[in-house]
C-alpha cells in the first residue's frame, strides 16, 4: 500500500507501506477511496508541531470495507463507510456519549503518530462498530469528508459557543473549518456572523454563506459593528496567540470564546484578570465527531446545511506534496483538498 509521509517541515513523500491487518476482533480495514489534507496536518507540515521525522497523515477519508474482525456487527465487506477523525476504544462510558475525547483509554487521532495515517490506500481502523458511519445513499464524498472532521468541528464549535437565538457570532480564520463555523452558527440561530480573515477571497467565501466580511483591525471592526457592545460569541478557528487575544478582545462582557482551532506547542499567557471580571467562557475542543452524525446527518441530506464550495482542488494521492504546497499558499483561491488514491 502507499501512505503520505510528512518528514519534516515542507518535506511531503508518498512511501510504500506494508498492508494493513484487522487490528483487533472489533477492528475493520478501509480500502480508501477519498482523502482529504485538514488544516491539523498542515501543523506537521509547517513545523508547527513536531512528532518526529516520518509521520504518517491524515485523518480525513472514507472508502470501502475490505475486511472486519469477527466481533464487528454493524458493518460487513463492501459497505461504503466514513470515519470520525478521533477514535476512542468504543465501548467505554466516555465513548458511549459519542465523544471519544472522554475516552477512559484517552483518544486516538488518526494520522498523529497514535494511528495509522488516513491519507493512504488503506487503512486500519480499530473499533469499528464505534468509529464508522455508513455512507448514506445520494451523499457525495465531499460531504463525507466534511462529516469526518470539519463540519463536525464547525457545528461543535458554534453550539460550545451559547449563541443565543438572534446573537452575533465572529469567526476568526475562514479555511475549511471556519466556514463550516459559518454556516453552523447561522443554522442554530445567529443573526449575524462577523467573518474576520486576512486573505479578502475567503472573507468573500464567507459572505456568500450568509456571513459579513470584517477588514481591519479584528476588536476594533467587530466593536464598531456591534455599537461597542462586542459579539455574544465568538469561535477561534485559528487559535494562534494573536486570534485568542482578538477573540477576548472582541467577545462582550459574559460572552463565550469557543476555540476550535489547533495552538502550538508553545503556553499562551491568558489574560486571566480580564477574562474575570469581564465574566468570559472560554472553551476549547476537538469535535465529538460521532456525537454530531445524528444532528448532521440529516441536515445536509436535506440540504439545509450547506456543504458545497469548500473543496476547491482534486489531486491524485501520488501528487501529494503538490497538494500540501498549493494548501499551504492559504489562498482564497485553494479552500480544500482532495485526494484520491
Amino acid at each position: 500500500m502507499l501512505h503520505v509521509m510528512i518528514e519534516g517541515p515542507g518535506q511531503v513523500r508518498v512511501a510504500e507501506a506494508p498492508e494493513p491487518t484487522v487490528p483487533g476482533p472489533g477492528g475493520a480495514v478501509v480500502s480508501v477511496d477519498a482523502t482529504a489534507i485538514c488544516g491539523s496536518d498542515m501543523h506537521f507540515y509547517d513545523g508547527d508541531i513536531d512528532l518526529g521525522m516520518g509521520i504518517p497523515v491524515g485523518h480525513e477519508f472514507l472508502g470501502t470495507v475490505l475486511e472486519v474482525g469477527p466481533e464487528v456487527k454493524r458493518f460487513r465487506v463492501g459497505d461504503r463507510v466514513l470515519t470520525a477523525s478521533v477514535a476512542g476504544c468504543g465501548a467505554c462510558d466516555g465513548c458511549a456519549t459519542g465523544d471519544p475525547v472522554r475516552c477512559v483509554e484517552g483518544p486516538k487521532v488518526f494520522g498523529s503518530g497514535m494511528l495509522p495515517g488516513g491519507q493512504a490506500t488503506a487503512v486500519a481502523v480499530p473499533a469499528a462498530d464505534f468509529q464508522l458511519l455508513r455512507i448514506p445513499d445520494g451523499m457525495d464524498d465531499e460531504a463525507a469528508l466534511l462529516l469526518t472532521d470539519n463540519l463536525s468541528t464547525g457545528w461543535a464549535g458554534a453550539q460550545r459557543a451559547d449563541i443565543p437565538p438572534g446573537g452575533t457570532v465572529v469567526v476568526l480564520g475562514l479555511g475549511a473549518v471556519g466556514l463550516c463555523a459559518v454556516r453552523s452558527a447561522l443554522a442554530q440561530g445567529a443573526a449575524r456572523v462577523l467573518a474576520v480573515d486576512p486573505v479578502a477571497g475567503r472573507r468573500d467565501r464567507a459572505v456568500d454563506s450568509g456571513a459579513e466580511a470584517v477588514d481591519g483591525p479584528t476588536v476594533e471592526a467587530v466593536l464598531e459593528a456591534t455599537g461597542g457592545r462586542g459579539a455574544d460569541a465568538v469561535i477561534d478557528a485559528v487559535a494562534r496567540d494573536s486570534t485568542l487575544d482578538a477573540a477576548l478582545g472582541c467577545v462582550r462582557a459574559g460572552g463565550t470564546v469557543s476555540v476550535i482551532g489547533v495552538h502550538d506547542l508553545e503556553p499562551y499567557p491568558l489574560p486571566a484578570l480580564m477574562t474575570l471580571f469581564r465574566s468570559i467562557t472560554l472553551r476549547m475542543t476537538t469535535a465529538p465527531v460521532h456525537r454530531t452524525w445524528k444532528e448532521l446527518v440529516p441536515l445536509v441530506q436535506h440540504g439545509r446545511l450547506r456543504t458545497d464550495g469548500i473543496f476547491t482542488h482534486e489531486f491524485a494521492l501520488a501528487d501529494a506534496a503538490v497538494a500540501y504546497a498549493a494548501v499551504a499558499e492559504r489562498s482564497a483561491e485553494c479552500m480544500k483538498v482532495l485526494l484520491r488514491p
